[in-house]
């Protein structure tokens, strides 16, 4: 997918607020990490074609994983913020366990890349740290 000047919202939520859009769009009980919604899935793709869509982020539940990994929780943001916007692009690990190595090499990949990118790295590094 080539798009000009691509966009996309990023909400973040609590447990509560997640699993009301896991609930109402998905029909999963309970709270998840991460929600992608397409916007070129959507009813009128071709009304703003740079609009990717919605990824939604459970803050709790994001901040449990990065405990659980004993992970930073930037870190884990990051890593569900990737995950939401490879499915935004068309990826799906829940089709086979081909498309799932496929979405998890790539995340990988960008995760690395952004870590070492200089930019990301000095604004993590000078804003103030997120306590968990």
């Amino acid at each position: 997918m080539e798009l000009q000047n691509p966009e996309i919202s990023i909400l973040l939520l609590d447990d509560r607020q997640i699993s009301e859009l896991n609930q109402k769009y998905l029909r999963r009980n309970g709270p998840t990490d991460v929600i992608s919604f397409p916007q070129q899935d959507g009813s009128f793709p071709q009304a703003q074609p740079q609009v990717l869509g919605d990824v939604v982020i459970s803050v709790e539940t994001a901040r449990q994983q990065a405990l659980k990994r004993q992970a930073p929780f930037y870190e884990e943001i990051l890593v569900l913020l990737i995950h939401g916007v490879l499915h935004l692009l068309g990826f799906d690990h829940e089709k086979s366990a081909q498309k799932r190595k496929k979405m998890q090499a790539r995340e990988k990949e960008l995760f690395a890349s952004l870590m070492q990118d200089k930019k990301i790295s000095a604004a993590i590094n000078s804003s103030p740290q997120v306590r968990l």
